[in-house]
């Protein structure tokens, strides 16, 4: 059942006063709750949205709040905003979980919504996780949202251009949240200090803290209250990285987040793929994911991996490595590092080539080195009959009507322009094959230029 949280009162108090004053968190709820902001100027971070004149800022004090969607990584206060938002609105809050919502509580939330219209009060309807909600489900919003019934918000950790429907999205702006800043996670860090009468930190432990947080707002105060714990009452010296190591034990990260250790790690993993060592990739694959680091960002470096150093040689790769990918996505963890682990074995074992890596670098420098030449114009398109009789498109040969769909001795480049080598494919894998009939390509190409 959706939660009927109101954000002023019981159920028969519409206008009382806001949340602050109405939902004080009880003095056992854990810190991030207990210091989840009350108020907009409380809010740490999303100054992009939040600071003077930012859409948020703007539908917060003007009091008309529009459907959105916030999308950002966890702990970066997406609930939050969306509380407050409803409470700028003075609207009724309802809450809906797509892990453990349906259709029918979306149902019960679209009858609370016209109960509340008919005593005057508008209501927000906010679905954390949105992108877990299937089409059907998102397609149950849509008459309601177009229709005004309830601001619709919702909160997702994935990219809603491919988990959010397009007719939905159509109708909620998104918004971007980021991960909270080292200087944003040090004040979130002063203040819950202060909320827990607690002693300060050594830089060194303050630093490794922020590391371990990785942006993450609720990750950080959960840490310090963690911490704050263990170290006992009446504590003066300051908490210094051995008491964070021995509060956070295994979860604290193993690697500096951002910095020369987390960088080195990625880069052995790397290179032992391109070494065809799949055994050593495994290891530094085991050991960056141990430490703590996004599975997600492993497996955008293994796709990565699949077109710098395996290419063409193996296209296959590349699908292995986007498939891992979307396998973890749908999995998580632990169950989904199988696939990640599946491909960086795949590429590691692949035969190799950075030929394209290679030519797109080149080709890329001789553009930019290179003046704007003009497209010839037998290639140009010619959608007008003033077009064609300026010549767009005249002497075009279609390859297809070509000798084995290929048009020997056709010139693509711009007119002046020699006969350019950016791509030189390896001897190995399909590559191997590529090679050999560019290298036919090629020597027909000669041939119809200097017939004998």
């Amino acid at each position: 059942m959706p939660s009927q949280e109101s954000l002023f009162g019981g159920e028969d108090e519409p206008t009382a006063a806001p949340p602050a004053a109405a939902t004080e968190p009880a003095a056992d709820a854990p810190l991030a709750e207990r210091l989840r902001p009350r108020t907009l100027d409380e809010v740490i971070g999303q100054q992009h949205l939040l600071g003077p004149g930012k859409p948020l800022r703007v539908a917060f004090e003007t009091h008309r709040l529009p459907s959105f969607i916030l999308w950002g990584p966890p702990g970066v206060g997406k609930t939050t905003l969306a509380r407050l938002m409803a409470g700028a609105s003075n609207a009724h809050f309802i809450v809906l979980s797509a892990v453990l919502s349906g259709v029918k509580d979306i149902r019960d939330a679209v009858e609370q919504a016209k109960a509340r219209r008919q005593r005057g009060q508008g209501t927000v309807v906010f679905v954390d996780e949105v992108h877990r909600f299937n089409k059907a489900q998102q397609d149950a919003f849509l008459p309601h949202v177009e229709s005004g019934l309830f601001t619709f918000i919702g909160a997702t950790t994935e990219n809603p251009s491919f988990e959010v429907n397009s007719a939905l999205l159509s109708r909620a702006t998104v918004h971007v949240l980021k991960p909270l800043e080292p200087a944003e996670l040090t004040q979130l860090i002063e203040r819950a200090r202060s909320a827990l009468n607690a002693p300060s930190l050594t830089d060194a432990a303050r630093d490794r803290l922020i590391g371990y947080a990785d942006g993450d707002a609720r990750r950080l105060l959960n840490a310090v209250e963690t911490l704050v714990h263990l170290a006992g009452p009446g504590r003066a010296e300051p908490l210094d990285e051995a008491m964070l190591e021995q509060a956070l034990g295994e979860m604290l990260r193993r690697y500096d987040k951002g910095g020369e250790q987390f960088y080195d790690a990625i880069s052995a993993l790397h290179k032992s793929v391109r070494g065809s060592d799949p055994d050593a990739a495994l290891y530094w694959l085991a050991r960056m994911l141990d430490g703590g680091v996004d599975p997600r960002y492993v497996a955008r470096r293994v796709i990565r991996m699949a077109s710098e150093d395996i290419g063409l040689a193996d296209p296959r790769g590349q699908e292995l490595a986007l498939q891992a990918a979307a396998i973890y996505e749908r999995l998580g963890s632990p169950e989904g590092e199988l696939a990640l682990a599946q491909a960086v074995v795949y590429l590691a074992i692949a035969p190799k080539s950075n030929a394209v890596y290679k030519a797109w670098n080149a080709v890329r420098a001789f553009v930019q080195a290179d003046g704007t030449r003009p497209v010839p114009l037998h290639l140009r398109n010619a959608p007008t009959k003033l077009m064609k009789g300026l010549g767009y498109g005249r002497d075009y040969r279609y390859a297809h009507d070509e000798a084995d769909g290929f048009a020997a001795g056709e010139h693509y480049l711009p007119e002046g322009l020699p006969p350019q080598v950016f791509y030189e494919p390896t001897e190995r894998g399909l590559e191997q094959r590529l090679g050999e009939r560019l290298a036919e390509f090629r020597r027909r190409n000669q041939e119809a230029k200097n017939p004998r």
